[in-house]
């Protein structure tokens, strides 16, 4: 019995597949998650999170940041207001 004849099989790319734009957006995804959660989770974990989970985790990281400089350009720009003088 010898092998199956491939005009039988699919042989081009039959699931979904990263481009190579996609991959950079994943993997920046990946380091935003790692770095800004400062060691709450390894690679590999963020890495085979559901794509929505891993959505929502940037999203939230994304408004943390908002927020933090939103507060430190509030500050910066109320301590850099000139004194009155009596």
């Amino acid at each position: 019995m010898g092998a199956p004849s491939t005009r039988c099989f699919r042989l081009e790319q039959t699931f979904f597949g990263f481009k190579p734009e996609d991959r950079v957006s994943l993997h920046e995804n990946i380091f935003k998650i790692l770095w800004y959660g400062e060691g709450r989770w390894d690679w590999d974990t963020i890495y085979n999170f559901p794509i929505f989970l891993r959505k929502f985790y940037v999203r939230q990281l994304n408004e943390i940041l908002e927020t933090k400089t939103a507060n430190n350009t509030t500050t910066t720009t109320s301590n850099t207001r000139p004194r009155k003088r009596k």
